[in-house]
């Protein structure tokens, strides 16, 4: 399984992006469960899960910036009339 990118997260609506992260969260969590237990077939799935979730957690990340700034530019914009 390749790596994701990164676009093909952007494309995905706030709520999609906020379920794909308590998912990705879920299934890390499962994988260090079958490490401890020893039953850990693919250790590969570390590496490409906490891939995605650091591209989810950034696009999150980026719409909260752009939403907090876009509020700030409106508050501004009335404070000027």
């Amino acid at each position: 399984m390749a790596l994701s990118k990164i676009q093909e997260i952007r494309e995905l609506g706030d709520q999609e992006i906020t379920d794909q992260i308590a998912s990705v969260k879920k299934e890390l969590f499962q994988l260090r469960f079958q490490k401890a237990t020893r039953r850990l077939e693919k250790p590969h799935q570390f590496k490409h899960l906490r891939h995605r979730l650091a591209q989810l957690m950034t696009v999150e990340h980026e719409r909260r910036l752009a939403a907090a700034q876009s509020t700030q530019d409106s508050q501004s914009a009335s404070e000027e009339k």
